[in-house]
């Protein structure tokens, strides 16, 4: 599989990501900095978007029913030279049912993820996944 996307920005101004339909603005200057994502904002999205895809697709293959997941990630990012040391994640599933397995669904997400295995690379990722029976 190949990806592509586009991004564009103008001079004093914030950026736009060009994706398919959708378009992502993020900031590049300071006057955006407390109400749009930054760079590594977007790169801890793409970490979440790709678990949560994971957890849909493995819904299917796995044959359990959930209502919502939610997500949460953190990151620890170093100075010199600047990059992400480590990943730690919350992910919680809303779910009555008995065949969800979630020792097995983490195994399938940290081997299949394509984003989550190209980060691993790189820095290290740590987390749970917890489940809430529907109310």
């Amino acid at each position: 599989m190949d990806y592509q996307i586009k991004a564009s920005s103008m001079a004093n101004d914030d950026a736009t990501i060009h994706i398919k339909e959708s378009n992502i603005d993020f900031e590049t200057t300071s006057k955006t900095a407390d109400s749009l994502p930054n760079p590594a904002e977007l790169f801890l999205g793409a970490f979440a978007a790709c678990m949560l895809k994971n957890v849909e697709r493995f819904s299917t293959m796995m044959r359990f029913s959930y209502t919502k997941t939610t997500l949460e990630v953190q990151a620890t990012r170093l100075e010199s030279p600047p990059r992400m040391d480590a990943i730690e994640y919350s992910l919680t599933i809303y779910s009555d049912d008995d065949k969800l397995n979630t020792a097995l669904l983490k195994k399938n997400i940290e081997k299949f993820g394509t984003i989550y295995n190209t980060v691993k690379l790189s820095c290290s990722i740590s987390g749970t996944i917890n489940t809430v029976t529907n109310v």
